[in-house]
């Protein structure tokens, strides 16, 4: 992810803060420590349980060792923590307070385990908790709340897991996540209300779950979404206002690869600041008039069965004026078939309405 090396030197930077004098001195055997204990890396070295840290370490990594699950009170000794890394540990379960005293901790890595059970209160104590990896894991449910301490909680990593739904109140309490990836999981459905509690998301990835049906409901009340993956669901189709509650903010709409069939033609009513724009892989015939170009700077359309009728004319339109001209092959009329949209002739009668910008568009 484009955001790890950013975190990492975040992570750093923190790390190199002041030690607490007259904690414990000693190295944990088999590690490796650095900076007077404020660095301790016992990665892959064969460990089966929590090693006891000084209260002066920030850093504590523990990749790639055995660990098998994180009982309660597992870091009792460890309360001067910013970053805990604990991927490819497997990890099988986390227990109620595993974390307990850990009001420092800024970064936890827990990706690529095992995990399939989060007990209830498993992150009690965790409010500066602001980065959280539980990506690569087996994770099913989540029970109602479990995220509650993390006042402080700005990304969510839940890729490639086994999750199949989302329930209301799951996500109560980190009212400012705003990163929040679910792709790769095994989702029918979002239930309503399931992510009230998140309204100020700024990305949202649902790609690669089983999706059949647009999550409008579980959806209404996000306000500044500026990029939405959906890619790779199998959806047919978009409803009316699907993104008008965050509209005006999303930037970046990803619907490639679902074998989407068509969109309602008030689709994208409200869709005002799109700039990336991918439908590729799908099988779309047309584009609805609420689709506007003007902010378009990058649109993929290859592999549909495009209709080349009037209908595609404000697509046309844009091609001719836009630097970017997208591979997009004609299926019908049998005149046009197999021809590009941007070499067509069938749209040389078509007449289009120059749209008006609307007042309070957002740029």
């Amino acid at each position: 992810m484009p955001c790890v090396s950013f975190l990492l030197v975040g992570t750093c930077l923190l790390v190199l803060g002041p030690a607490v004098w007259g904690a414990p001195s000693q190295c944990p055997a088999q590690c490796h420590c650095h900076g007077d204990l404020q660095h301790v890396i016992c990665d892959n070295v064969g460990l089966k349980k929590i090693p006891q840290v000084s209260e002066a370490t920030r850093l504590l990594n523990l990749q790639r060792n055995n660990l098998g699950s994180l009982p309660t009170g597992s870091f009792a000794s460890s309360k001067g923590l910013i970053s805990l890394h604990m991927q490819h540990c497997q990890l099988h379960e986390i227990g109620g307070q595993a974390f307990k005293g850990l009001k420092k901790l800024i970064y936890l890595y827990l990706s690529n385990n095992e995990i399939t059970s989060i007990k209830p209160g498993a992150f009690e104590d965790l409010t500066e908790l602001t980065y959280l990896y539980l990506d690569g894991n087996r994770i099913s449910d989540l029970p109602k709340g479990i995220f509650s301490p993390m006042i402080n909680l700005f990304i969510l990593q839940l890729n490639d897991n086994k999750l199949r739904d989302i329930k209301p109140g799951t996500f109560a309490g980190a009212k400012d996540l705003r990163w929040l990836h679910m792709s790769g999981n095994e989702m029918n459905s979002l239930q309503p209300g399931s992510l009230d509690d998140v309204e100020n998301l700024a990305i949202l990835h649902l790609d690669r779950n089983r999706l059949s049906t647009y999550p409008g409901l579980a959806m209404s009340k996000l306000r500044v979404v500026e990029e939405l993956s959906l890619a790779k669901n199998p959806l047919r189709s978009i409803p009316d206002n699907a993104f008008q509650s965050f509209g005006r903010y999303m930037e970046k709409l990803n619907l490639d690869g679902m074998g989407l069939e068509k969109f309602s033609d008030a689709a994208f009513n409200g869709v005002t600041a799109i700039k990336s724009l991918h439908l590729d892989n799908n099988k779309l015939k047309s584009l609805p008039n609420s689709l506007e170009f003007t902010t378009i700077t990058n649109l993929t359309l290859s592999n549909n069965p495009w209709s080349c009728t009037c209908m595609l004319a404000p697509l046309r339109k844009w091609m001719d004026s836009s630097r970017q001209r997208p591979d997009a092959l004609c299926s019908s009329p049998s005149s046009q078939r197999g021809k590009q949209i941007r070499d067509s002739s069938a749209f040389s009668s078509c007449k289009v309405k120059t749209k008006r910008a609307k007042k309070g568009t957002r740029h």
